[in-house]
């Protein structure tokens, strides 16, 4: 079973997105922040990451560029979840290290897609 660690602060998305996951048969860990996001990807080596970018204590950019800063951790596919939908925010995802990026309201059919893309 894969493991994924949500990272999102909005409890109602965390909860929806954690369910939903489930129910594909994945193993879903979350982190509320992006402080204890790191510290989870440590702990847990998770096989992916979905990280929200505007978190408290530690933004999902600076969070995602201390994971791929780290040789131990930086394997890890991260894909971005954001409300910054604009143009060149995607670039800017990849640019600080996220694999990939899905703007919200995320569209579930295609967020699956991306993660069997990185773990089947």
């Amino acid at each position: 079973m894969s493991k994924i660690l949500l990272v999102e602060d909005n409890e109602m998305n965390r909860d929806m997105l954690m369910i939903r996951l489930q129910h594909k048969g994945f193993e879903v860990i979350t982190a509320a922040d992006g402080e204890q996001g790191v510290n989870m990807v440590y702990s847990e080596q998770p096989d992916l990451i979905l990280m929200d970018l505007s978190l408290p204590i530690k933004d999902g950019w600076v969070a995602t560029r201390e994971i791929k800063q780290s040789p131990e951790i930086q394997h890890i596919p991260v894909i971005a979840l954001t409300a910054h939908a604009m143009s060149g925010d995607k670039e800017s995802a990849i640019a600080a290290g996220c694999d990939d990026y899905e703007p919200k309201p995320i569209e579930w059919q295609r967020l699956l897609g991306k993660i069997q893309t990185f773990i089947g």
